[in-house]
């Protein structure tokens, strides 16, 4: 350990700072719990309560999503991400704000499905070895899996042994939904996504430079995918079919996205 300035540890070279979760993150920790609290106690209006409790929730999980990208990145090579800010869940540090926060947000309340947001800039020049790749893009989709289990308990737990307003049950089930939802679609093998990008440095170099042409648009291959009736439909078959194996209520998760849109109220 040494220092950067009089008074300020370094972590690998890095100031502590860099690893301290920003003022914005908090804020949406605390509009999150906040929120939720208000929901369980139905204060004034409780259909927008239950909006900032899934949309602030969401946002949370899309701030760790990428800072798990970031943090397995950093300790597998690439020191610098700490410099570009990705480890202070910072989401207004993203490369792209609009795709990894805006349009997540959105594709939430018009189609209630988790969106993957592409946001942390990772130089891969300085990761070496194809397993520590792989493992720097799994890291994200991981998470959404750890969330999804870990709600689906409180869920399945929480509304056992505490009672509460079945609005409050309806977000939580709602939020383990799109965690369901963008685990697997990020697990998609698809250019550009978090799938594709474990597969990639397995590729032979023809395939990976076709890859690499096609990364940039993965997500309107996402998009055209879903759009497309078959495979949209298989893909929500197997979406359904999991949450009901995890025991997700399909009529909770259908009744929180019903009280999320609450201009229609």
């Amino acid at each position: 350990m040494g220092y950067d300035r009089p008074g300020e540890p370094l972590v690998l070279g890095v100031p502590r700072a860099a690893f301290r979760p920003s003022p914005v993150f908090l804020a949406l920790v605390a509009l999150f719990v906040a929120s939720g609290v208000m929901a369980w106690n139905g204060f004034g209006n409780v259909r927008f309560d239950v909006f900032l409790f899934v949309v602030s929730g969401w946002l949370v999980s899309l701030c760790l999503h990428e800072y798990a990208h970031a943090v397995v990145a950093y300790r597998a090579g690439d020191r610098d991400i700490a410099h570009r800010g990705y480890l202070t869940l910072n989401p207004l540090k993203y490369t792209h704000p609009l795709l990894s926060i805006v349009l997540p947000v959105v594709v939430v309340l018009l189609g209630g499905i988790g969106l993957p947001g592409g946001a942390v800039w990772v130089d891969r020049h300085a990761i070496p070895g194809r397993v520590r790749h792989t493992l720097v893009s799994l890291a994200g989709p991981a998470t959404n899996v750890l969330f999804t289990l870990v709600l689906v308990a409180a869920l399945r737990i929480g509304s056992g042994v505490f009672g509460g307003p079945v609005e409050f049950w309806a977000g939580l089930a709602l939020l383990a939904f799109l965690q369901l939802t963008a685990s697997l679609l990020n697990l998609l093998p698809i250019p550009g996504l978090d799938g594709g990008n474990m597969i990639q440095p397995w590729l032979n170099p023809q395939w990976r430079r076709m890859y690499d042409l096609f990364a940039p648009f993965g997500f309107l291959l996402l998009f055209a995918l879903l759009w497309n009736p078959r495979i949209g439909g298989w893909f929500f078959d197997a979406v359904f079919a999991l949450g009901d194996a995890l025991g997700l209520p399909s009529w909770l998760y259908g009744l929180g996205l019903e009280l999320i849109r609450f201009w229609q109220g």
